[in-house]
């Protein structure tokens, strides 16, 4: 997908191995074997600086309310990070219903029928069965649903009605430019509070089995990073405790619609499963994303 394209990044035990490795792939060795990337080596100046950094942090997108755990590891790290001598500045992602919806449609922007044909002659994982069922659904169907959830659950609905996908190529590129125009957005409301990067919720902790398929909508906390191609990490730093367990029983979310009571049936029985927490920096920035978690992690320890 152009619009938004995906990636991969490497999963280490500890931060220090994920350094190693972004040093070994930053080489004149694969610059040269893909042109696509740019020259730009490993700064260790940034990444091993000691001066305090001004983190910006923010404990719920305002698309998908994160659960008890999430909210409370997201605010002991912030705490432990202010003692450690870092300035902590609240910071609101603008618009993550918006993005999240836009980043439906351009995943969708075909309707989805090249996405249908790889599933129809491969296995389907039960993951990606109601992706699959959005790929095969006509675009009248999904209209109609979108229609009739609308007075009740308008939070699916919007996202029923993305996921039509764009209606003319003119429309297709006005959604590119609409995540080029957002991400330019984000960057200047990072700019005016002068952040160095930004400390999040990241989903958590892992599902009961197969809610997974059923709950797409939480991927809303990394979705957002995918959209703006800024670098991100995530660092466990905690676990599900049993008073997250009894609060998780009150969760309602922001809709209490079918999403939010799956998503509290998905957590439940969660008690010692790992947390943890998303740093984010600017794009070509990945030294300072890096020493952010490398802070969280030996301020969790």
């Amino acid at each position: 997908m152009a619009a938004v394209p995906m990636c991969i990044g490497p999963m280490a035990r500890d931060v220090d191995s994920l350094v190693l490795t972004m040093k070994a792939i930053w080489c004149d060795e694969h610059f040269q074997l893909d042109p696509n990337v740019p020259p730009l080596y490993f700064n260790e100046k940034s990444f091993s600086s000691v001066a305090p950094l001004r983190i910006g942090y923010y404990e719920e997108d305002g698309f998908f309310q994160p659960n008890p755990s999430m909210r409370r590891i997201l605010l002991e790290t912030k705490k432990l990070l202010e003692a450690a001598g870092h300035q902590l500045i609240p910071f609101s992602p603008p618009r993550v219903d918006f993005v999240y919806n836009l980043f439906v449609k351009t995943l969708f922007g075909d309707g989805g029928k090249p996405l249908e044909h790889k599933f129809d002659n491969n296995i389907v994982d039960p993951n990606l069965r109601e992706n699959y069922r959005l790929c095969k659904m006509s675009a009248v169907v999904k209209q109609l649903i979108a229609f009739c959830l609308r007075p009740i659950f308008p939070r699916i609905s919007k996202v029923v009605h993305s996921s039509v996908g764009a209606r003319s190529l003119m429309d297709s590129w006005a959604d590119q430019t609409a995540l080029q125009d957002y991400q330019a957005e984000f960057i200047s409301e990072w700019r005016k509070l002068g952040l160095d990067v930004v400390l999040c919720p990241m989903l958590g902790p892992a599902f009961n089995k197969g809610y997974a398929a059923r709950l797409l909508a939480t991927i809303s906390y990394t979705m957002l990073y995918n959209v703006l191609q800024f670098p991100a990490g995530v660092v466990p730093v905690g676990s599900v405790t049993r008073d997250d367990e009894e609060e998780l029983k009150n969760y309602r979310g922001y809709d209490n619609d079918p999403w939010d009571w799956l998503y509290r049936e998905a957590l439940s029985g969660g008690v010692g499963l790992p947390l943890s927490v998303q740093c984010v920096a600017l794009p070509y920035q990945d030294e300072l994303c890096l020493r952010l978690m490398k802070e969280v992690e030996t301020l969790r320890r």
